[in-house]
């Protein structure tokens, strides 16, 4: 396998340098650079999503974006129960789509055939870069929004929609760098319950190439001398500036019933936060917060990516979501 990897570093090293790619060098510059500045790994946690194998590799048809599993068993039950519903007029297609929901509403599990399609429930872990000032922020070469717009909807498309999941993408010299550093990672330290640590452990071994997904961001507040998370992941580092602004100017205030005084204050940080344009970190009170460069990793093993773990909580289980709908198409919401 060391062989294999030296084989793909060198590929992708071969790649950049037979391109005329000004663009392409810089990035790899960036990426150089942040390796140095952010030389450490922040673990946040797993991630789950849906994907279903194609010929081309497994395509993410589901955020791999939820905190539990069920959630992501959710969106499959509700990705299968539409295209039931508004996808075809034939009773045998949707009697088959209906049956993969029938089983997803009374049981957990982590995959399950459609329409003789193979869809799967995808583990990812969550980490962010992290140095001597804290979470790595987005990079010149983060693609961002060309026009920046603070009101009305974003608009901005999810980058996992339709991605495809495959260990051998070449993703550059840096990038294919970090998938070779990261066949070995394994949860560590005392925070984590010893089951945890043994399974992640053993991931290495079942589970041992790497796939990566598309870079995210989000807001984190630093605490002490550690920074969490606040809110969900965005496409762009503009969408989670307005995610950090409309949260300062409005949303906090309702949520935590903030006095008067203080949700003018946190609205003023908020309005000079938006003022700023591309900035990237917001102080408000005794508050920080930044706008984080966010990564994911999909280990694979002989059979694909990998599955939720024996370990992954969930705080629920499978239910039904929606009427009850006969192959005909007739919908029933008294069953």
């Amino acid at each position: 396998m060391g062989g294999d990897w030296k084989r793909r570093l060198e590929q992708a090293h071969r790649e950049l340098v037979g391109r005329d790619d000004p663009v392409a060098w810089v990035k790899e510059a960036d990426g150089v650079e942040a390796s140095l500045r952010y030389p450490h790994l922040a673990l946040r946690g797993p991630l789950f999503g849906v994907a279903v194998e194609r010929e081309q590799g497994w395509e993410v048809v589901r955020d791999v974006q939820t905190g539990m599993p069920q959630e992501a068993r959710d969106g499959l039950n509700s990705l299968l129960w539409f295209r039931a519903k508004d996808d075809t007029d034939d009773p045998t297609v949707r009697r088959d789509l209906l049956a993969a929901v029938a089983i997803l509403e009374k049981e957990p599990v982590d995959e399950i055939e459609a329409l003789g399609e193979r869809y799967r429930i995808v583990r990812a872990d969550e980490f962010a870069r992290s140095g001597e000032d804290g979470l790595e922020p987005p990079r010149a070469t983060d693609p961002d929004a060309a026009e920046p717009s603070w009101e009305g909807p974003d608009g901005t498309p999810s980058p996992d929609d339709a991605f495809v999941l495959t260990p051998d993408r070449e993703d550059g010299l840096t990038q294919e760098a970090l998938k070779m550093g990261l066949r070995t990672f394994s949860y560590t330290g005392e925070r984590f319950p010893a089951d945890v640590r043994e399974e992640s452990l053993r991931a290495v071994d079942t589970h041992p190439d790497i796939a990566l997904l598309p870079v995210t961001f989000g807001v984190a507040e630093r605490r002490g001398a550690g920074w969490r998370p606040k809110g969900g992941l965005h496409p762009t580092p503009h969408a989670a500036r307005r995610s950090l602004y409309r949260g300062m100017t409005d949303l906090w205030a309702r949520i935590y019933e903030y006095g008067e005084e203080k949700a003018e204050l946190y609205r003023r940080a908020g309005e000079e936060f938006r003022a700023a344009g591309r900035a990237d970190e917001a102080r408000v009170e005794d508050r920080l917060f930044r706008i984080s460069r966010i990564e994911r990793l999909v280990r694979f093993g002989p059979d694909g990516p990998e599955s939720p773990r024996p370990s992954d909580v969930d705080e629920y289980g499978p239910m039904k979501m929606h009427p009850t709908m006969d192959p005909d198409g007739t919908l029933h919401h008294d069953r």
